[in-house]
C-alpha cells in the first residue's frame, strides 16, 4: 500500500461510521495560534479529534537553537494519538482548511512513528467537504484509548550538521517548499533572516495543487518533480521549508508521484539561521 493516499469528501462520508476510522482536524494559523482549536470547537467533520500544530505536532522552541516547529517528543505525540483512539489497524484521515500543509505534517509524523499504511489526506480539505454539502459537528468525540505503539525512524531526517557537510555533493537535491519571493530573500515575513540554503531549489508546495485546492494527478506531480530533479537521483533528495511543516507537503506529493520518501530537514531555514557561520544563499 502506498505511503501517500488521498480520500475525497464523498468517500469519507461513506466511511464515517466505520469503527476503526480516526479523523484528525489539523487546522492552524501561524498568525493566530488559537484559531485552529477555536474553529474546531465551532464545527468540525463529525467524529474528528483536534491535533494542534504547536501543542501536539511540535515540541517547544528553544530560542537560538531550534527552528520554529521542532519535531515533537515521540512519546508525548504517541500518547496524544492513543488518546484519540489510534490503534495498529486504524485508518487515519487528516485535514485542515488550507492547502493541506498542517495535515501533511501530521501524515509525516505518523509515518515517522512507524504507521506505514491507512493514512489519508482529505483532498481539498475542509473546503471540499463543505462544497460537497457535508455537515459539521461541534460534539467532542469520546473513545477508548488506542493501542498503537510506534518508534521514530531516524533515517527519515537529516540535521544541520549533515546538511552542511553535504552542501557540495553533486547528487544532493534540496527542495525548498517556500514561495519564490521568500526563497530569493526578497521578503521574509516570519524569520529574522531572509534567503535560502545554498544549492537549494525553489519548489513551492502550493504548486502541488490545482486551482480548486486539490492535489494534481500523480502523473502531473511526477512531471513537476522530474523537472526539478533533472539528472539527479530522487533517492538523495532533502525537503525543507521555513520550519519543517510545508516541506511535508512536498514529501507527501513526492510519494503521490510514486517517488521514494525523501528525507526531511526538520529544523529547516528557521533553525539553519540560528548559527551565523552556516552559509546562506
Amino acid at each position: 500500500m502506498p505511503l501517500a493516499q488521498l480520500i475525497t469528501a464523498t468517500e469519507l462520508t461513506q466511511r464515517l461510521d466505520e469503527p476503526d476510522l480516526l479523523i484528525l482536524d489539523c487546522r492552524f494559523a501561524l498568525e493566530d495560534p488559537a484559531y485552529g482549536e477555536r474553529s474546531y470547537q465551532q464545527g468540525h467533520i463529525p467524529g474528528a479529534h483536534y491535533a494542534d500544530l504547536e501543542k501536539d505536532l511540535s515540541d517547544e522552541v528553544v530560542p537560538g537553537v531550534t527552528g520554529r516547529h521542532p519535531l515533537p517528543d515521540p512519546q508525548r505525540l504517541l500518547t496524544r494519538l492513543q488518546q484519540c483512539g489510534l490503534d495498529e489497524h486504524s485508518d487515519v484521515v487528516l485535514y485542515d482548511d488550507g492547502p493541506g500543509a498542517f495535515a501533511a505534517r501530521a501524515w509525516w509524523l505518523l509515518v515517522w512513528l512507524g504507521k506505514r499504511d491507512g493514512i489519508y489526506l482529505l483532498d481539498g480539505g475542509l473546503k471540499a467537504w463543505r462544497e460537497a454539502g457535508q455537515p459539521l459537528d461541534d460534539a467532542i468525540p469520546t473513545n477508548e484509548p488506542g493501542s498503537f505503539s510506534g518508534m521514530p525512524d531516524s533515517g527519515m531526517t537529516v540535521d544541520a550538521t549533515w546538511l552542511q557537510d553535504h552542501l557540495e555533493s553533486t547528487t544532493l537535491t534540496m527542495l525548498d517548499a517556500r514561495a519564490l519571493p521568500r526563497f530569493l530573500g526578497e521578503v521574509e515575513p516570519i524569520d529574522p533572516v531572509a534567503g535560502h540554503i545554498p544549492g537549494a531549489l525553489c519548489a513551492p508546495f502550493t504548486e502541488n495543487l490545482d486551482n480548486t485546492g486539490c492535489f494534481l494527478s500523480p502523473e502531473q506531480l511526477q512531471q513537476r518533480f522530474a523537472l526539478l530533479f533533472g539528472s539527479r537521483s530522487p533517492e538523495a533528495a532533502v525537503a525543507y521549508c521555513g520550519s519543517g511543516v510545508t516541506a511535508c507537503h512536498n514529501l507527501f506529493a513526492l510519494c503521490l508521484a510514486r517517488y521514494p520518501l525523501a528525507k526531511l530537514y526538520p529544523g529547516s531555514w528557521s533553525e539553519w539561521i540560528t548559527d551565523p557561520t552556516r552559509p546562506r544563499g
